[in-house]
């Protein structure tokens, strides 16, 4: 089993990682934060502390980012 240590610092990349891929994603499909986050009823700043892995999303905001980045879950993981 990992250290409580290594666990956190797993979680803090992955959750890193999470918000890379949403930006990514976003970048992409040439939406700003301010229209995503709108589309998703979330303020732009919100959005922009889970693109920089600050924050996390919900699973449930996860599947409304997935679903307006025409993507799975699964692919912003």
């Amino acid at each position: 089993a990992l250290s409580s240590a290594a666990s956190d610092v797993y979680k803090r990349q992955k959750i890193m990682s999470v918000g890379e891929n949403i930006k990514k994603r976003r970048v992409a499909k040439g939406l700003s934060q301010a229209e995503l986050a709108g589309a998703i009823g979330v303020g732009q700043s919100y959005l922009s502390q889970i693109e920089r892995g600050t924050k996390a999303a919900s699973i449930q905001l996860g599947k409304q980012i997935a679903e307006i980045l025409e993507c799975t879950l699964d692919e912003l993981a």
